[in-house]
């Protein structure tokens, strides 16, 4: 499984509350389009006034080849376009890595 994490800025327009809203409520439906998407978690900063960034984001797919193809098709490009009208897209750190569960539920 492959999973993308990537530390979210939002665009110097926009409060947190206003950018935490647009994510959750007209964002996400966008980019919960993409093809061969397995898991998609956004994370909100609990104190935004004292983070560096203001949400965290984790997409997860079966492979490489997968996600390469989500953001080639259309809905990619949508969710990409969307992307940058309400954050600074790149700002933030951002990993592909590959996830490994360790403990799963307890």
């Amino acid at each position: 499984m492959i999973k993308v994490v990537e530390f979210v800025v939002r665009d110097d327009g926009l409060t947190h509350e206003e950018f935490a809203e647009y994510w959750l409520d007209e964002h996400s439906p966008i980019a919960s389009e993409l093809p061969g998407l397995k898991r998609y978690l956004t994370s909100l900063s609990t104190d935004p006034e004292r983070a560096d960034y203001d949400g965290v984001l984790e997409l997860y797919f079966e492979d490489m080849d997968a996600y390469a193809a989500a953001f080639e098709s259309d809905a990619g490009e949508r969710t990409l376009a969307d992307a940058d009208s309400f954050l600074e897209v790149g700002a933030g750190p951002r990993m592909i890595v590959e996830e490994t569960i360790q403990v799963d539920d307890r």
